[in-house]
């Protein structure tokens, strides 16, 4: 097989070989656990070295030699239509364990089936009709047009912002349900997406310098950039072992991300609510009188201080509102507004606050002095050093450090109040 190993060529094929080695590991890894979130982020590597790989064999001498110039003419390998759908059904596979991939989803896929299909057209016609170039009469490959590469670009734009809301609605999400939202949040697919837009904005910068799409030579700065940035989302990507265990649904309107749940009987709600019943998906609605009722506030706020803090409940470093609301028989939606409403924190904060309490506590009895920081941390619930500092300055506005270093030496001493 001819391939012209030269210095253009030769960088590009190291991304491109190394993309589709993380590509294939992705798959393995996404058949082997059975997690699709690999499925989908090994499409989208597969796309993204295909879409590096004409101008690649390009450098190669591919364009000059026959059959190579017609495979690179009629294989239409940048499939730009796909890797934006591609990275917008990883981010949801990612971090919502109840997604799955259904007919309605094929639409986004139909733009690309309509390319393809053009695609098939001209070999059709140039290869089997007219024996001779007809579409392609002017030599250049279809895939590097201006049109289609700009379609391209505002796809994965669109995707990509697309993608990004996900993740903004999930985050939000989950600091309204769990209560360990700092170590669930995935920071990874929050990378991945920048990482991507990084991709974009080039291109979009490439397109504003050289309006007809440059000459081959300058693109292939804009190839090896990108061909960067896929390798890192690539390599990254397979590395990361997390994933969302919180399975939701968005409604379209409002926007807003609401927990998959069984379904729960209207007898174990207490009266001054309401249901409203959308399949499995349950939404509290407080009633008017609920919410001039300060006594039924004051009263689940009883229920809530007992069961968390008497009980000790914020000792469980996996504590979700889900736990609380089968405490207590109840939906967490309803949890959830009350400790909106009557704390005026999210639950992930509020479970905290009670953690940074106890420690409190436990340092005010000189536990640091028995044990590690990290230690009474984890004793209290917290499952990483980085939220139990974090959280901690946020109640107290010092650093447990320097929290200790105002505590009075003589134990008899009055303990400074917070």
């Amino acid at each position: 097989m001819h391939y012209h190993f030269s210095f253009y060529s030769s960088i590009l094929l190291i991304f491109v070989s190394q993309g589709l080695v993380f590509a294939s590991l992705l798959l393995h890894k996404g058949i082997s656990n059975k997690r699709n979130d690999s499925k989908w982020l090994s499409l989208f590597i597969a796309l993204c070295s295909f879409y590096i790989l004409p101008y690649m064999l390009g450098f190669a001498g591919w364009y000059s030699l026959q059959p190579y110039k017609d495979i690179l003419f009629y294989f239409p390998l940048q499939q730009t239509l796909i890797i934006g759908p591609a990275i917008y059904f990883y981010t949801q596979s990612l971090l919502n364990p109840q997604f799955e991939f259904t007919k309605k989803h094929w639409l986004h896929l139909v733009p690309a089936g309509l390319y393809l299909f053009y695609s098939v057209i001209i070999f059709i016609t140039d290869k089997l009709i007219l024996h001779q170039y007809y579409f392609y009469a002017n030599g250049k490959d279809k895939d590097f047009e201006t049109w289609y590469q700009l379609i391209g670009l505002v796809s994965m734009v669109t995707y990509a912002a697309l993608s990004l809301r996900y993740y903004l609605l999930y985050k939000r999400f989950i600091f309204q349900y769990i209560s360990f939202a700092d170590y669930t949040q995935l920071k990874w697919i929050r990378d991945c997406l920048f990482t991507f837009m990084t991709m974009l904005l080039v291109q979009l910068v490439f397109f504003v310098l050289f309006p007809n799409w440059g000459s081959f030579l300058q693109k292939w700065w804009y190839y090896l950039l990108f061909a960067f940035l896929h390798y890192y989302i690539g390599f990254k990507g397979y590395v990361n072992n997390m994933k969302g265990t919180l399975p939701f649904y968005v409604y379209r309107l409002p926007h807003t991300p609401i927990i998959q749940l069984p379904y729960v009987s209207p007898l174990a709600l207490p009266l001054e609510y309401d249901i409203k019943s959308q399949g499995e998906q349950e939404v509290m609605e407080i009633t008017e009188e609920g919410r001039e009722s300060v006594n039924a506030l004051k009263n689940w706020k009883e229920k809530l201080e007992n069961l968390v803090w008497v009980k000790e409940l914020y000792k469980n470093p996996q504590l979700t509102l889900l736990d609380i609301a089968q405490s207590l028989q109840t939906h967490p939606t309803l949890i959830s507004r009350m400790v909106n409403k009557g704390y005026n924190m999210n639950f992930n904060d509020w479970i905290n606050s009670y953690r940074v309490k106890a420690i409190i506590a436990m340092l005010q009895n000189y536990e640091h002095e028995r044990q590690t920081l990290l230690g009474i941390s984890i004793d209290c619930g917290f499952n990483s050093k980085t939220t139990f500092n974090r959280c901690f300055k946020k109640v107290t506005g010092l650093s447990p450090k320097e929290f200790i270093k105002t505590l009075v030496p003589d134990h008899d001493m009055e303990r400074p109040e917070l």
